[in-house]
């Protein structure tokens, strides 16, 4: 009797071990993507495209890209502005909205299906000069965006390549960077990029 139950025991804690593994998987590959809207922190910006759901309301479903202003019409609210503020932000606000006048503790999930795009541009001598994207699941870094462009051209100048920045007071910042020493040192750490940066790759001189 004694070695049944130890044989039930621990089939139940086998069980539960693999139960909380699958359940922690779960959760993980959700929020790995992004591109469903799982970045709760993400603060929202003109051109997204959002996708409003508000549980058991298959009419108040809603896909929409926010307008310039930071606007977006949704059924009964109307005009709202989520630009500027987080996604778990703006589920707040539009369940306080659907609550006050329409329904009765109304459960809404906001999803990214579409982020706007957040540039960096590229010019001098790269292969492809121009705009690249910043991944907002991943970011961007220096080396990353000058593989952006193609790479160096043969007179690409890899040691004092110029980044452009406006900080937060709206001055600009022009930073020389040793793309040579990041490209050959395993120790030494790539630049992280923001939105609006601009890379100069100057021509080498003989």
């Amino acid at each position: 009797m004694i070695r049944l139950y130890s044989k039930v025991k621990k089939f139940w804690f086998v069980f539960f071990v693999l139960f909380s593994c699958l359940h922690l998987n779960g959760q993980g590959s959700a929020t790995e993507d992004p591109s469903v809207g799982d970045i709760s922190n993400y603060t929202l910006k003109p051109s997204d495209l959002v996708r409003v759901e508000v549980f058991q309301e298959p009419d108040l479903l809603k896909e929409i890209r926010v307008s310039a202003d930071g606007t977006v019409i949704l059924p009964l609210i109307g005009k709202i502005k989520i630009g500027g503020r987080t996604i778990e932000e703006s589920q707040e606000l539009i369940r306080e909205l659907y609550d006050r006048d329409y329904l009765v503790n109304p459960q809404v999930n906001l999803l990214i299906v579409e982020y706007s795009p957040r540039l960096v541009e590229v010019l001098g001598q790269v292969n492809r000069p121009g705009f690249v994207t910043i991944r907002p699941e991943k970011g961007l870094t220096l080396v990353e965006a000058i593989a952006g462009a193609n790479g160096f051209t043969r007179l690409g100048k890899k040691e004092t390549v110029r980044l452009k920045r406006k900080d937060s007071d709206g001055n600009v910042v022009v930073m020389k960077i040793n793309v040579q020493k990041i490209l050959r040192d395993p120790e030494a750490k790539d630049i992280q990029l923001q939105e609006g940066d601009i890379i100069f790759v100057d021509e080498k001189m003989f």
